[in-house]
């Protein structure tokens, strides 16, 4: 690998605003999973009934709404940490608290109180991405956002490892209120990342009231000439994907015969880890190409690659199933890193809150 394929990798170790965007990306994945599996296997093992559990999906309802209160974030800010930090290390502060707040709660004998923590959290959690999400979009150049999306991407897959795999295990030998502790001191990890990253000045590009942030995103948006073009693009672009992961693990197992060992080993683990690599690729892949013909390329690699499971259900076998995984994986990451790169630069400065959430619900 040549020195102009290593300088993006040097960067983060020497450039606080991406190493900030590693770190916040580490920060936004840790509680996605905290609200929702890690969460639901601790409430059955807790002997919670299946139908309180299943109510329990309704937590995540913020990640979807988190568009309707987007609008606050674009209007008011703490100008103490700038228009999108404050919003971030209060989202940060907030979530630690309430994962403390968590680990000292029985759900067996309060689970009301459970119930309106975990929803608590996924609103945070939704909140700081939000902040996240413009403060990237704010702060990352044309030229760094391939790179920076990849990142992010990377660090917030590594974040739900950690939500999700590592406090099994520490669940496993420590207990739970012990893993969500952990989980809290994590997200010290956020909030450091807050306070080193740089922020752009926009406090003058803040709507003036709320029923301008409101509104304004929306009539900015649609007052493009590529409006709509723009938002079918968006809309499609991992529409295939979307459709062909669905209900990839079932065909695996009832289209294919594959076992459940081989489906975790190749499918979850080797697929996460080729994601990450593709994602990685995608960014520095990106630097060379600019967006347009990255979307270009990566779009056409990611709808053809999916043609592989075509294959398994002809000829299932162990051999074809990890090129065809590995594959799709890879050009899903791809596809991810410039994805993200579109919604960034679909944004507008001042209304890039709003916009970005709108835009990625």
């Amino acid at each position: 690998m040549n020195a102009s394929w290593l300088a993006p990798f040097r960067r983060v170790l020497t450039s606080r605003t991406e190493l900030a965007v590693l770190l916040l990306g580490f920060s936004s994945g840790l509680p996605f999973l905290l609200s929702s599996g890690t969460l639901q296997a601790w409430l059955t093992v807790s002997h919670i009934s299946t139908s309180t559990i299943g109510l329990f999906a309704l937590v995540g309802l913020p990640y979807t709404l988190k568009f309707l209160w987007a609008p606050l974030l674009d209007r008011y800010s703490l100008r103490w940490l700038g228009r999108r930090r404050s919003w971030m290390v209060l989202a940060q502060v907030a979530i630690a608290l309430t994962l403390l707040a968590m680990a000292i709660t029985k759900p067996e004998s309060q689970i009301w109180a459970f119930a309106l923590l975990a929803l608590m959290l996924a609103t945070l959690s939704a909140t700081q991405d939000i902040a996240i999400d413009a403060w990237r979009t704010d702060t990352l150049s044309p030229e760094e956002r391939g790179f920076g999306a990849a990142l992010f991407v990377m660090a917030y897959r590594i974040g739900m490892l950690a939500a999700g795999s590592l406090a099994m295990i520490f669940a496993q030998y420590f207990g739970w209120p012990f893993t969500y502790t952990v989980m809290a001191v994590f997200m010290g990890i956020g909030i450091v990342a807050t306070l080193i990253a740089p922020e752009k000045n926009t406090l003058e590009l803040a709507p003036p009231s709320l029923l301008a942030a409101v509104v304004e995103p929306l009539r900015e948006f649609f007052g493009r000439r590529e409006a709509w073009a723009l938002l079918a693009l968006i809309v499609l672009y991992k529409f295939g994907d979307a459709f062909a992961s669905a209900l990839s693990t079932t065909f695996l197992i009832r289209g294919a015969g594959f076992s459940l060992a081989e489906i975790g080993l190749i499918n979850n683990g080797l697929g996460l880890v080729i994601t990450l690599v593709g994602g990685l690729f995608g960014g520095l892949w990106m630097i060379k190409l600019g967006l347009f013909r990255s979307l270009m390329v990566f779009g056409v690699l990611q709808a053809v690659t999916n043609l592989g499971y075509a294959l398994l259900a002809v000829a299932p076998s162990l051999e074809l199933m990890v090129p065809v995984i590995a594959l799709e994986h890879f050009t899903g990451g791809l596809g991810t890193a410039a994805f993200v790169a579109l919604l960034m630069a679909a944004c507008d400065i001042r209304y890039s809150a709003t916009q970005f959430a709108l835009l990625s619900a």
